[in-house]
């Protein structure tokens, strides 16, 4: 809009370093979360794209700002509406209520879908059909949770 600051690609760390536009990250992060949901390694994703692997690496991380059009692209490719890559945003931005739990959940969710390990757990977890052989996981998983709290230092 007139008048709004444009923010620039990149920052700058005190070591002088380009730091990626927190935008830019969320966009990336989002485009890998679709891209692991749907199967694709980052070398098919590039090369349905006419790209390389490492142009798609940097997207993912943020590193690279993605253009309007191979943002559109990426959508059709991925199957899903523009939309999906800025979703979250409001969290981010901080415009969202703090202290809500929902939020902090829903942010811990894509967090978590979003590594290779929270991904196949979800996979295979929704291939167990019958409720109580999902309710004996769960209860396994939360105590294998609470044995290894205990035998871990604190974070710092």
């Amino acid at each position: 809009m007139p008048g709004d600051k444009i923010e620039s690609k990149t920052g700058k760390s005190s070591a002088g370093k380009k730091i990626p536009n927190p935008v830019d990250v969320h966009v990336g992060s989002r485009v890998r979360l679709r891209r692991m949901l749907v199967g694709f390694s980052q070398e098919k994703l590039g090369r349905s794209m006419g790209l390389t692997f490492q142009q798609i690496q940097k997207y993912e991380k943020g590193v690279n700002r993605i253009g309007a059009s191979r943002l559109y692209k990426l959508s059709q490719v991925l199957d899903v509406p523009v939309g999906f890559f800025y979703e979250g945003m409001n969290q981010m931005e901080g415009s969202a209520i703090p202290g809500m739990a929902e939020e902090k959940s829903e942010e811990f969710l894509y967090e978590f879908l979003n590594t290779r390990d929270g991904l196949e757990l979800n996979r295979a977890f929704v291939k167990v059909s019958d409720a109580s052989i999902r309710k004996s996981v769960i209860d396994l998983v939360r105590s294998l949770g609470r044995a290894n709290s205990k035998t871990r230092p604190p974070r710092a």
